[in-house]
């Protein structure tokens, strides 16, 4: 399939990342309105490209058409491509467009180049932001007023359902009434569930003479 038959995305942005060697250096996104991207060795460029051979400076690096993106390619870069998921693998002939002594590729939906000469790679890709965000309409108006209004109606809910003097006194009624549940269950398993009686002269009478009979001891006692 030649380039020019390629399936491409008319309103996709573009995307690029430089690398220097195994590392991210730099990362540059373009939205759909953009219509050309020129690079330059040149911070101010809208592409401040560095290090890679440019026929001219500024350097017409992508413009969109009617199908998407041409990538325009510098001379001395070696080409790969991959499709989403996949490795990178060199770019056939046949995906290359020769126009006037330049070389350029149309860039498919889901492709990504990869433009390596010496250390640094440049990655080029659809970017997935396919136009700006609008200005909030009349619908988005309502649903942050309903989202404020329930923000706001919680901290009065808080207080409505909060505790009163009234329900924390059978609060508190409830919780001594289960200790003393706990408690009279305990002393039950322990048979300490009877109360105590005082104990009858009788019964002391008793505990009395089962102790023997009483000795007197003298005031002074020597022991040798």
């Amino acid at each position: 399939m030649l380039a020019g038959e390629m399936s491409t995305k008319a309103d996709g942005g573009l995307y690029f990342e430089l690398y220097w060697g195994e590392n991210l250096a730099e990362a540059w996104s373009y939205g759909p309105e953009q219509a050309k991207v020129l690079a330059a060795p040149d911070e101010k460029a809208p592409l401040p490209l560095y290090g890679f051979t440019l026929p001219e400076e500024p350097f017409l690096m992508a413009e969109r058409t009617v199908r998407g993106w041409r990538i325009h390619l510098p001379p001395n870069v070696h080409v790969e491509h991959k499709a989403r998921g996949d490795a990178f693998t060199s770019l056939p002939d046949n995906q290359r467009v020769q126009d006037q002594g330049r070389t350029s590729v149309a860039l498919a939906d889901g492709m990504t180049l990869r433009l390596t000469e010496g250390h640094l790679s440049l990655l080029v890709q659809s970017s997935v932001v396919k136009e700006r965000v609008g200005p909030l309409q009349w619908k988005d108006m309502g649903w942050l007023v309903i989202v404020a209004l329930l923000f706001l109606s919680l901290p009065v809910g808080f207080l409505l359902a909060g505790p009163t003097p009234e329900r924390a006194a059978e609060s508190n009624a409830r919780a001594l009434q289960q200790a003393a549940d706990k408690e009279a269950a305990r002393r039950k398993a322990m048979g300490l569930e009877k109360p105590m009686r005082p104990i009858t002269d009788a019964e002391r009478s008793q505990q009395q003479s089962d102790a023997g009979p009483e000795v007197h001891i003298p005031a002074t006692f020597r022991a040798r």
